[in-house]
Formats: structure tokens, sequence, C-alpha cells
């Protein structure tokens, strides 16, 4: 399941896609400085202040940590385990995954973009938790479709699933977590279009959610244990600590 394709160096979403059949899967490229045009379209987003982004009122799992990202250029929100977070605005979305899993959706028309990131396929169905595949899916297509996506013309990139712990092996919850949210996309019939799955290594994911542009870097495994700890607490303060600003994050 594991994605040997390399080489690519533009990864956004073409219109048209979701009526190809079986369309092909390709690799994320990797995090590089990128030039002022990221968000370069015939007609310039709308675009808030990063002010403006800390004083709106967040719906329960919305993700809420803002910062200015000085590698893009762009104010960004980080996405922790078990929030989500939607836009049709220039800005950055991004997470840090380990056994995790993020998925980007995108609508190639209205051109609006979301991310979530769940720790587990399912839970108790009295846990209506983003912490689960199951229900951060359905939440993160449901706060699309209410800003004016589309489900027929939505596209996917998946990222995260790695076995970043030897003693996880048992559990292979990265690897359920792929299964997941491999056969649900499918279920739902939207394509994926790209993805950076499995594996042993931690992951930086960003996303642009009005070109559909996402990319990927593969970090530092030298403490992987600090990861995993971090999103089996879901400790947000932590996480956003350990993980904010700049474009090399190590643990």
């Amino acid at each position: 399941m594991t994605n040997n394709q390399s080489g690519l160096t533009s990864n956004t979403f073409t219109p048209g896609a979701a009526a190809a059949a079986a369309p092909e899967r390709r690799r994320a490229p990797r995090i590089a400085p990128l030039s002022a045009d990221i968000y370069s379209t015939s007609t310039a987003p709308r675009e808030s202040s990063l002010n403006e982004l800390k004083a709106r009122s967040r719906k329960p799992g919305e993700a809420s940590f803002f910062y200015l990202d000085h590698h893009f250029q762009h104010n960004a929100v980080k996405v922790l385990p078990g929030e989500y977070f939607v836009a049709d605005e220039s800005m950055v979305i991004m997470t840090v995954l380990g056994s995790c899993i993020a998925a980007c959706l995108w609508d190639s028309r209205a051109h609006i973009g979301g991310m979530n990131h769940f720790m587990l396929p399912d839970g108790d169905l009295a846990d209506a938790s983003g912490r689960y595949g199951s229900y951060a899916m359905e939440l993160l297509i449901n706060e699309m479709l209410k800003l004016g996506a589309r489900r027929e013309t939505m596209q996917a990139k998946i990222f995260g699933g790695a076995q970043v712990m030897h003693n996880f092996t048992t559990m292979n919850v990265g690897e359920r977590n792929t299964t997941f949210v491999l056969n649900y996309l499918h279920t739902e019939r939207i394509p994926i279009v790209s993805e950076d799955v499995l594996d042993i290594y931690p992951r930086k994911v960003v996303f642009f959610p009005v070109t559909g542009k996402a990319m990927v870097k593969r970090l530092a495994h030298a403490h992987p244990e600090t990861l995993v700890e971090q999103e089996v607490r879901g400790n947000a303060a932590t996480v956003a600590k350990s993980t904010s600003g700049g474009s090399v994050d190590l643990f």
C-alpha cells in the first residue's frame, strides 16, 4: 500500500479528475521554499488578518491555534489531534502526524478545502469525537458542504499512518487508520489523487485550501515516542509548542 512514486514537482488538484476512472495516486512533494505566487489565481482569494482569525467563534473540534507561518508567508492554523479545519480563503492548514491520519479534502469548483486529524478508526458510539476516523471524516465533509462545497466535486489527499515506534507493531494503529480512510473514501466515491502513508516517519503536512496544494515533509525520527505520547494524550498545548512556526520540526 506504500506509495513508491517520486519526482513530482507540483501537487495541485486537477478539476475533472473526479470523473476519471481509478485516478492515479501521486506522492505529495516534500516541503520546500515556495514563491509568493502560491495563491496566484485569476481572482485573488479572500484573506483575513491574523487577529480576525483569532477573534472568530469556533465550533467544537474546530482548530483554533493560529499563527503566521514565516516559511510560507501566510497566516496558518495548526490542526491538533481530534480537530478539523475548513476554509475558502488564502491561508495554510498544517498538522504533524505519527500513526494518526490527516485527510485533506478539496472541492475543485468551489475552491474550498479542509483537513482533519484522527487517531483511531472508530470508538465507542457514545463518544462522538474527532479522535475517531468514522466521526472525523463525516464532520469534515459536512462542514465543507455547509461552506458551499459539493460531494461530487470533492477530491482527497491522505497522509500519516506511520509506525513510529517498534512496540506499536502488534497494534498496527497506523495501518488500521490507513485502511480505514482508504475504504471510507472509496465507499463515499471521493477519489484519492495523492497520498503519503505508512512507513516509519512522522510527517509535517501543509495544505492550501483554495488551490488544493498539499505538501509533506518527513521529520527526524530521533524521539518518536514524544509524538506518539502527544497523539495519544491529545495534549494541544504540548503539540502546539513543540511544532510551532518555522519550516523545520525535529522530534
